[in-house]
């Protein structure tokens, strides 16, 4: 068996900023800690972090060690929080996050055909890795990926439902599916309960190169005077730095969990300010945004199946806005 780490060739990573010490975060060492502590402890995450290369290995190993102990969660299982996932040519292969609750090393293998075929790896959403190799049979020959259809990374910033809250795994999460349908790379800035458009992170978002952007933190602005306050600065500090970027804005897809007028008030109120966002642009003259109504992501049907807690969306939630949100990016990449 031969190990590769994740900065071996030809193995590929995407969605992390590789640091002295081998360390993967989601953000640069030098605004890491200058936003808030909720997102400094978030972005040190793996959410979104992939691996991939292509072998004709019939077995792959993985093994991987994470820094917290992989706890479920009251609406998330080890799986979801800790796992790893295995994609063979586009196709689920099989994954694992814990053993037996008790251990924060992690060993399994996925099995494959033996002939050159493409592997992506999802990381843990929800913890820091401090290890991750991948093993391989010594005979097995070991390729770079083939680069992706879409080069330039689709960006999305959001709450705890972007980061991947409360997927059973980290490959299920609809950014992850939507960027699988369109062979395109991302990154994943979903920061839970922490992301509220700074100007830190509007700035250092509107720095990145990238295909397309998602603007979806409604979720975490603590008032609606907040995302008032926060909404159109963060896309003018975007379109100022890159003018022909396509930009999509959307509001959140758990319109419907809170029950009291007042509550469904306010959801309406925070809707309309992310669309006053899209229509002062479209009035400016910029004919490259897009708005998406959360009120519509999961759907017409059984909505209050869409959750695992009643906000978080499950597989058929995430699986739901995926199906809504992939016309809009095929619409903005063209």
């Amino acid at each position: 068996m031969k190990w590769l780490t994740l900065n071996d060739e030809p193995l590929k990573l995407h969605g992390l900023c590789v640091h002295e010490g081998h360390d993967y975060f989601r953000l640069p060492m030098d605004i890491i800690d200058s936003v808030s502590e909720g997102v400094s402890t978030l972005a040190r995450h793996s959410a979104g972090g992939r691996i991939r290369f292509r072998t004709d290995a019939k077995t792959l190993n993985i093994r991987y060690a994470v820094a917290e102990q992989p706890m479920a969660g009251t609406n998330m299982s080890c799986l979801g929080r800790s796992g790893a996932d295995v994609y063979v040519d586009g196709i689920y292969r099989g994954g694992k996050g814990y053993n037996f609750a008790t251990s924060s090393f992690i060993t399994f293998s996925v099995e494959k055909q033996e002939r050159m075929q493409d592997v992506e790896v999802y990381l843990p959403c929800y913890n820091r890795i401090l290890l991750f190799e991948v093993g391989f049979p010594e005979d097995a020959k070991i390729e770079a990926p083939k680069p992706y259809t879409i080069e330039k990374p689709i960006v999305f910033y959001g709450s705890s439902i972007t980061q991947g809250g409360a997927e059973s795994r980290p490959g299920i999460n609809y950014i992850a599916t939507v960027c699988r349908k369109l062979d395109a790379d991302f990154i994943n800035l979903g920061f839970s309960g922490n992301a509220k458009g700074e100007p830190v992170m509007r700035e250092y978002v509107a720095s990145l190169p990238m295909s397309a952007f998602v603007l979806d933190y409604d979720h975490n602005a603590p008032t609606p005077e907040h995302l008032q306050n926060t909404h159109y600065p963060f896309y003018k500090a975007v379109r100022e730095q890159q003018p022909e970027l396509p930009i999509l804005m959307m509001s959140k897809p758990d319109f419907d969990s809170d029950y009291t007028e007042a509550a469904m008030e306010e959801n309406r109120i925070r809707r309309d300010i992310v669309k006053a966002t899209y229509e002062k642009a479209l009035s400016e003259g910029d004919k490259k945004v897009w708005f998406l109504d959360g009120q519509t992501l999961f759907g017409d049907t059984d909505r209050d199946s869409c959750t695992a807690d009643g906000c978080h969306p499950n597989d058929l939630g995430f699986y739901r806005m995926a199906e809504r949100v992939l016309p809009y990016l095929r619409e903005m990449l063209k």
